[in-house]
């Protein structure tokens, strides 16, 4: 029992952190581990026995050491450095909590952490995102109008997404951001509330008073988007006017018919910009039909451009000879796609377009022929256009106007690749369609 006593004086090991931590590095075996309280490996169990009086003298360094490489195994350093990459407010709270563990133990770490999570929670919920919102020329969907620089604001409204819960600690900058842009020829201000799935006391008192303030200037004001769920709250807090008074709508587009409007919703587009959206406009061509890419920026945002570059190199590593060109050319890339089928016809000319910029990557055969490849995948994309004209006749212009962008944007983001492939194409005389 001495001994026993002794070696636990000198190895400090009920503390269930340091057992956990020491683990990793010392791993038990065998059946003499689970009779000990301590987690002890079999040469423990022979020190224990044999030499206990001799860990007494160990040196300070050795004994270090070991505090050291417990250490090692409790501090998660590789998810400090994921935090401070995607997460910079997460990394402060994480090295906060680090800190405070280290100077006032566990308990107060985790402490320290629960409340800074909850605080940048309350932060993050005061300031959401929000945008205002119109219409593509041609289109029947809501846009954010700083997302995009086709959208254009149905005249005289102001459609208002607030992308978070009502409650006490945003209200005000709710109110602030409708009346800030509020102007004078404004007849009704629309609230797509379909991120709200709760609103306090607070905000109910919120919404009525600017309903209010909204009716004495004359302009109407529309809560839509939501579900039922929020239009029982609004009668549990004694809110239920904004519903009998119609108010509150299912839908924006309903919200716009209420006023008179019918679609096409007539757009606020300055003179001087008309044309302009006149030349954008997306006609008769479907969503499926125009630029699904677009939900590539909505999935991936600032790495679209990355991700789309991803799939093209995928695209371009199922490519090994010239048969694999000629069946890419005549059946398209949708067999190649590793994810994200079901292409529009002008998403897959801007992927077939980017293929002509990794021709270098190609097989050596292909390489060496790189005119023979580039002059394939320019034959698909004659297939495309034919096919959109064939359906859709008056949108020659729009597909001209499309092609510009896209060699703009190439330009911008490989301008190396794009110097090579016109020197390619103008050397074998390779003549594009468009």
């Amino acid at each position: 029992m001495h001994r026993f006593q002794d070696f636990r004086r000198h190895t400090d090991y009920t503390d269930p952190c340091s057992r956990s931590s020491c683990l990793p590095c010392f791993p038990p075996h065998g059946s003499l581990y689970s009779a000990w309280t301590p987690p002890l490996p079999r040469s423990w169990a022979v020190i224990l026995l044999c030499a206990t009086g001799s860990i007494g003298y160990l040196p300070v360094p050795v004994l270090t050491a070991i505090v050291i490489s417990a250490l090692l195994n409790v501090v998660e350093v590789h998810l400090a450095v994921r935090l401070f990459r995607v997460s910079r407010q997460e990394f402060f709270i994480f090295m906060a909590a680090f800190v405070v563990v280290l100077f006032l133990g566990t308990i107060y770490g985790v402490l320290a952490g629960i409340l800074l999570s909850f605080v940048a929670v309350i932060i993050k919920a005061t300031n959401p995102p929000r945008h205002f919102r119109g219409m593509i020329p041609g289109k029947q969907e809501f846009y954010d109008l700083d997302r995009n620089r086709a959208v254009w604001p149905v005249k005289n409204v102001l459609i208002y997404r607030f992308s978070e819960n009502l409650f006490f600690a945003n209200i005000k900058i709710f109110r602030s951001d409708i009346e800030n842009n509020v102007r004078e020829d404004t007849k009704a201000v629309i609230l797509d509330a379909g991120a709200v799935n709760s609103i306090d006391i607070t905000a109910a008192d919120g919404l009525v008073s600017l309903a209010d303030s909204l009716q004495k200037r004359r302009i109407r004001f529309y809560i839509t988007e939501h579900s039922q769920n929020v239009n029982d709250q609004f009668r549990k807090l004694g809110i239920g006017r904004l519903i009998r008074e119609g108010i509150v709508r299912r839908t924006v587009i309903s919200a716009l018919y209420d006023m008179g409007m019918r679609k096409p919703f007539p757009l606020d587009i300055p003179e001087n910009e008309r044309e302009r959206a006149r030349r954008n406009q997306y006609f008769a061509l479907s969503p499926e039909e125009e630029n699904s890419l677009e939900e590539f920026a909505w999935a991936f945002g600032s790495d679209a451009v990355r991700e789309i570059e991803k799939q093209v190199k995928w695209i371009v590593e199922q490519i090994h000879g010239i048969s694999d060109l000629e069946q890419l050319s005549e059946a398209g890339l949708e067999e190649k796609l590793e994810f994200w089928h079901s292409l529009g016809p002008l998403d897959e000319d801007e992927l077939l377009r980017r293929m002509e910029l990794h021709i270098d990557d190609l097989p050596d055969e292909l390489k060496e022929n790189s005119a023979l490849a580039v002059r394939r995948i320019e034959r698909r994309r004659r297939v495309l256009r034919d096919r959109i004209l064939r359906e859709y006749p008056n949108i020659r212009e729009h597909l001209q106007e499309k092609r510009e962008v896209l060699e703009q944007r190439l330009q911008k983001q490989n301008p190396e690749g794009i110097r090579k492939l016109h020197e390619l194409e103008n050397q074998q005389e390779i003549r594009n369609s468009y």
